[in-house]
């Protein structure tokens, strides 16, 4: 018995000295961004780490430790900000200056909260930190603050961002921008349009987003204000939300990880009234969602009767995710709830097609139980993800803002009964499976890599220490046209003189 007691303690000993204290920061008042930092900081604390996780929503798991910044939803959105709608319509240099702003108003308002200031107060001992890169880079001076390696969590796939915090190659020759419905290979005019957007992109960060990020550092933390640039590339690691069997392949340095997937869970059974619904369904079922970020009550009244309206005509059972607005005016065959358990109703085999916003979370789930899509975008990503669906054959894309009955029956038409879609997704979902290790330990395991290696430096890649003009060589491309300048000049006046006295020996030996 003493034995067994002493085995136990000494295990507990070693759980302890394995153990790292770790923070997240996930201020994003977004459902879907907090649901991939919760997941993050779960796992992580399964895997015995001491977790803190900085956010806009509270967790009930009791797994780990939130620093809640209750309240900052409401701060943006009584900023007189753009809505979903709105965003969706404007350029890339509107949506640009739009973005500098969320940013201003989200990062101060989270160094302004009074829970966030606490724990920059305490000077608590932190092995790691992990920022949800999101419009918040005066956040990467934490690293210095609590003097700890860095690293960065994309929620949202590569990005021209994301690659150049690494030093990863982002060339818009052959990969679409974030926010373009471009597919690959694009042609003379597309790639000419998002060179454009690219550079576009990368003034508005180096002579607008980073100096207003600046400010809030000096503001908030004046010791680092100084050495604001470095921090912003002094990154140990990037963790992306992506992978190839949904996003376009990029090229990566070894400090760049994907781990697309991550959240996916085993599928549980669901409560029994749906349950029954899905497994009486002998037609199958079609599951409708516009995410968490989309509020069905903005669904305009027009989309809401389309949408009724095409429902009412198949023979397959429809749940729909939404409100009061969806429910008044369902037809028989369509269930309507404010939450259904996502990931479990597509792992359900009567489910036949998932109509979504095509937000990136829902994606990767419907990929990887092999449902076909019908992407509804509206804005942002969306419109990148849903032409990649439809590209690689495995779905379709209506914008939400001009869909209409009939091109709705049409596109369920197509995808309910070719088989060819269901197929295609079944490959793709082989394609997300079949991976050496899980996403979720791969992370885990790069994360322990930096606090084990003390920040990784050797990860780091030489193209982050060089400035833009050395980066594109347009300092070797000015020096070699200065030395064939000097070189044809030299050849021009020797030339030149040599056939002077050519001329004037001539003229003597003539005289």
């Amino acid at each position: 018995m003493n034995r067994n007691i002493a085995v136990l303690l000494l295990l507990n000993i070693v759980c302890m000295a394995n153990s790292a204290n770790i923070l997240l920061v996930f201020p994003t008042p977004a459902p879907s961004h907090f649901f991939l930092g919760s997941t993050l900081a779960k796992g992580l604390a399964d895997a015995g780490h001491q977790v803190t996780m900085v956010s806009a929503f509270d967790d009930t798991s009791g797994k780990y430790e939130t620093v809640l910044l209750d309240g900052i939803g409401y701060v943006l959105m009584n900023s007189n900000l753009s809505s979903w709608a709105e965003m969706g319509k404007k350029s890339v240099i509107e949506v640009e200056l739009e973005s500098v702003k969320i940013s201003h108003i989200l990062t101060n308002a989270t160094l302004a909260h009074p829970n966030f200031q606490k724990l920059l107060n305490s000077r608590r001992k932190f092995d790691v930190i992990i920022l949800e890169m999101f419009l918040n880079d005066a956040l990467k001076v934490l690293s210095c603050h609590f003097d700890a390696p860095l690293i960065s969590f994309v929620t949202f796939g590569h990005s021209l961002w994301s690659s150049d915090q690494a030093g990863s190659p982002f060339p818009p020759s052959y990969i679409p921008d974030v926010m373009s419905s471009s597919i690959v290979p694009m042609n003379l005019w597309q790639r000419t349009i998002n060179s454009i957007k690219a550079l576009i992109r990368t003034i508005n960060k180096n002579f607008n987003s980073l100096p207003v990020q600046g400010k809030l550092v000096q503001k908030y933390f004046p010791e680092c204000h100084d050495r604001f640039n470095e921090h912003f590339y002094n990154v140990s690691l990037t963790l992306v939300n992506s992978h190839e069997s949904v996003n376009y392949p990029t090229p990566s340095v070894p400090s760049l990880v994907q781990i697309g997937g991550y959240h996916i869970k085993p599928a549980k059974k669901l409560p029994d009234d749906l349950q029954k619904f899905m497994d009486e369904a002998k037609d199958g079922v079609v599951y409708f969602s516009l995410g968490t970020n989309i509020d069905s009550s903005f669904v305009n009244p027009e989309t809401k009767n389309a949408l009724m309206a095409a429902f009412s005509k198949l023979k397959q059972k429809v749940l729909v995710k939404g409100g009061s607005n969806f429910e008044e005016s369902a037809p028989d065959n369509v269930l309507v709830r404010q939450f259904f358990p996502q990931q479990d109703i597509l792992a359900h085999p009567n489910l036949k097609l998932f109509i979504t916003h095509g937000g990136l979370l829902s994606i990767f789930e419907t990929v990887y139980h092999g449902v076909p899509v019908l992407c509804l975008p509206a804005y942002g990503d969306q419109l990148m993800n849903a032409a990649k669906i439809e590209n690689d054959g495995y779905g379709l894309s209506i914008l939400l803002n001009d869909l209409n009955e009939k091109s709705l029956n049409e596109a369920l038409d197509k995808l309910l009964n070719d088989p060819r879609y269901m197929e295609n997704v079944k490959e793709r979902s082989e394609l997300m499976r079949d991976r050496p290790v899980k996403p979720m330990d791969l992370a885990i395991y790069w994360i322990e890599y930096v606090i084990k290696h003390k920040g990784a430096p050797h990860l780091r890649v030489g193209a982050l220490d060089l400035t833009w003009y050395q980066y594109f060589l347009v300092d070797v491309a000015g020096l070699v046209i200065i030395i064939l300048l000097v070189v044809f000049a030299s050849i021009y006046y020797a030339l030149r003189t040599l056939l002077r006295l050519f001329v004037k020996n001539k003229k003597y030996k003539s005289a």
